[in-house]
């Protein structure tokens, strides 16, 4: 995967990055198929995530993606609310193609659906409530590339990523992550520079406390230019007494 290559392993920005996302959090259950990727357990129950693993699968995830001459015909999918703005993020900085909210059943199987479409690869966000994707992409023969919790069954899936894919912080940090890999392979940037696209635009942000910071933002727009008229009206006044004085 990673290997011995240098340029491929991550570094200590990268580790420190993804445990203050908490990507190495799973959960209490465990299947057979991801306890190779578990390092321990909490007094709690948690499951804790090889990091080294989840560094090397993201690595090749992003290697067989580069493979795809065409990154639209690279499918990006989430059902999961905390996964939506990191698909569509993700989409728009590699050209992929992003399917954020429910998955439509035939979207890979009836040709005669008018959102039929025939990818070279998938990515899902999460192997449960993206089963309808790996399902059918399993009866055409669709590469799938999945973001893995403790918990999650790994039927059909060709390339597992063991991470938390129920954080809003954690899908947000290995999408991006995804991103910046690939557009490495692709020379699209240096690994050498930090890459201008920042993390936070990847995060899920709740409707509700957008529209409240944005009220927020107003109401102390309106407050800072009160005064400013005030003192407009009020040299107004000087001025014209100031003429009839004159007079």
């Amino acid at each position: 995967m990673s290997g011995n290559i240098a340029a491929l392993k991550p570094t200590e920005k990268d580790i420190q990055q993804l445990l203050a996302c908490k990507v190495h959090m799973g959960t209490k259950n465990l299947t057979s198929d991801m306890e190779r990727y578990t390092t321990a357990r909490r007094k709690d129950g948690i499951h804790i995530i090889n990091l080294h693993m989840t560094w090397q699968k993201l690595v090749l995830a992003a290697r067989a993606i580069v493979t795809v001459e065409n990154p639209a015909d690279v499918v990006v999918i989430s059902a999961r609310p905390f996964g939506q703005r990191a698909v569509l993020k993700y989409a728009s900085n590699t050209g992929a193609t992003a399917m954020a909210g429910r998955f439509c059943p035939g979207t890979f199987t009836n040709q005669k659906q008018e959102k039929f479409a025939q990818p070279r690869l998938i990515i899902v966000t999460d192997p449960r409530t993206d089963h309808q994707a790996i399902k059918e992409s399993s009866y055409v023969n669709i590469p799938i590339i999945a973001f893995c919790d403790t918990d999650s069954p790994l039927e059909h899936v060709d390339i597992a990523i063991p991470c938390n894919n129920r954080g809003r912080l954690s899908i947000g940090m290995l999408y991006w992550m995804l991103a910046r890999e690939v557009l490495r392979m692709r020379s699209v940037i240096s690994r050498t520079l930090e890459w201008d696209v920042k993390v936070d635009l990847f995060f899920y942000r709740d409707p509700e406390e957008v529209l409240k910071k944005e009220q927020e933002e107003t109401t102390t727009a309106v407050i800072t230019s009160a005064p400013a008229q005030d003192a407009g009206d009020h040299n107004l006044d000087w001025g014209e007494e100031t003429n009839e004085w004159g007079n």
